[in-house]
């Protein structure tokens, strides 16, 4: 039982964790997902070309996805704030770098630790939040996607205003400063609660844990369903605005028709988690592989008349998805090794995100038409749902 001022599941704190969270969630992954953004500003202040430029945002995407599951998985014996005030500490230090960084080498290594603090803070926010919800961890944990998918929304375009405003130098100055401000909140308010156990397993024990889970059926399902479950829209990602424009929008509705997406998934964020505290989170995440394959579906059919329906169908997908896999995750393994689980499927999640955009644009290239590339969206919704389901069966 909890004494009357003992920290309790459910409580007005544990919603302030849940909104510091979502707010420090913006700045994740939103600044690693505008790499497209900074590669012609970045050429031209440093003199560097853009190709070089794409291998240097290929290393922080490493960083973010691979390298922060590894910082999970390993750190999971951790205290939660001590690594996240460290990845505030690292970003405030590169905040200022560009002034004294003027070599691929050196915006290398400043866009890896970039990288590594803002995947980092993803994994332990995603995975500590959780821990202070019991009846509405599913409302909670949509709380703080909301806030990731803010920043996928938001980021971009404050990226290109400001660095349009005040240049390269000053623009990563100004936006790094407000993001350590934000995880210097999250550092000081985001730990596990006091009910809450966590792995005290050392980096030995932890190598054991990894190879016993690695070597069941149900891990092996759940590791590539999980993949499968966001490959499906790093794929749709690589083609999209190209098909919509293919279908006859202009350059600028096929992009805004794309950005839908992201505002239904915003919206569907919450109600997927309200809709796992209802139904379970099993359920939940399965109806949303459902209602993605559904809208993938429709894309194959050509009339423009069944986009709106497609983009529906499809935004919901995306936001329940990526709200309830954690929950989900939650379920099946023993949230003692809470940041560990999150990091590790965070690998699988950015193998699927580093492989298939290039999947995508080849399938069109080599084809000269978006049926593969539709048809290998659809296989991947559906793959990912299959094992998803036959992974969480027993």
């Amino acid at each position: 039982m909890y004494s009357e001022r003992a920290e309790r599941p459910d409580s007005r704190q544990s919603w302030v964790v849940a909104a510091i969270g979502a707010v420090a969630m913006v700045f994740t992954f939103g600044t690693p997902l505008s790499y497209g953004i900074f590669r012609e500003p970045f050429s031209d202040a440093f003199g560097i070309s853009p190709l070089a430029l794409s291998g240097v945002f290929a290393v922080m995407l490493f960083t973010f996805f691979i390298g922060s599951g590894l910082v999970g998985v390993f750190g999971a014996r951790f205290p939660a704030r001590a690594v996240l005030l460290s990845c505030t500490i690292a970003t405030g230090v590169i905040a200022p770098s560009l002034y004294v960084v003027d070599s691929l080498a050196g915006l290398t290594v400043v866009f890896a630790v970039l990288g590594l603090a803002l995947g980092t803070v993803f994994v332990l926010v995603a995975s500590v939040v959780p821990r202070w919800f019991d009846r509405r961890r599913g409302a909670a944990t949509g709380l703080i996607f909301v806030g990731n998918g803010l920043g996928l929304a938001v980021l971009p375009p404050v990226w290109q205003v400001t660095i349009s405003a005040v240049g390269v130098r000053q623009g990563f100055l100004l936006i790094l400063s407000v993001t350590t401000a934000a995880f210097l909140l999250a550092g000081l308010v985001c730990r596990r609660p006091q009910w809450a156990s966590h792995s005290s397993a050392t980096a030995g024990e932890l190598l054991e844990w990894l190879a016993r889970l690695g070597g069941t059926r149900s891990f092996q399902l759940l590791f590539v369903g999980m993949a499968l479950s966001f490959a499906w829209y790093q794929l749709l990602a690589a083609y999209a605005v190209d098909l919509f424009a293919h279908r006859g929008l202009t350059a600028a509705g096929a992009s805004a028709t794309f950005g839908l997406i992201g505002g239904v998934s915003i919206v569907s964020r919450i109600g997927s988690g309200y809709l796992a505290d209802t139904m379970g989170s099993r359920r939940a995440f399965l109806a949303s592989l459902t209602s993605a394959a559904a809208g993938i579906a429709l894309l194959f059919v050509p009339a423009t008349a069944a986009l709106p329906a497609a983009i529906a169908l499809i935004g919901l997908g995306l936001g329940g998805t990526a709200t309830l896999y954690i929950p989900l995750l939650m379920t099946v393994y023993s949230p003692e090794k809470d940041t560990a689980i999150v990091g590790l499927f965070n690998v699988a999640i950015g193998v699927a995100a580093l492989a298939m955009p290039p999947l995508g644009t080849a399938s069109v290239a080599y084809t000269e038409s978006f049926t593969i590339a539709v048809l290998l969206t659809f296989i991947a919704s559906i793959g990912g749902f299959w094992a998803i389901a036959v992974g969480t069966a027993t």
